[in-house]
């Protein structure tokens, strides 16, 4: 009886883990994207970049080492 939420809590904090490393993914793009174009990019926008494709890379392998899949 008490065994049986594990795998329904499991399954919804996979969920959102993968929402994270969207949402993530596409802010690190954005970022990425705004220091190679720009011409003269802050310190601060580099920063942020870096800090952005940190915490992706971060769930990324977190989202390995529990071997959650995207696939439905």
């Amino acid at each position: 009886m008490f065994f049986r939420r594990k795998g329904w809590l499991r399954k919804e904090f996979d969920e959102k883990l993968l929402n994270q490393l969207d949402s993530l993914k596409t802010e690190w793009k954005n970022q990425k994207s705004l220091v190679e174009r720009g011409f003269d990019p802050s310190a601060e926008s580099i920063s942020e970049a870096k800090l952005a494709e940190a915490k992706y890379f971060y769930l990324f392998k977190e989202a390995k080492n529990r071997n959650v899949s995207v696939r439905s």
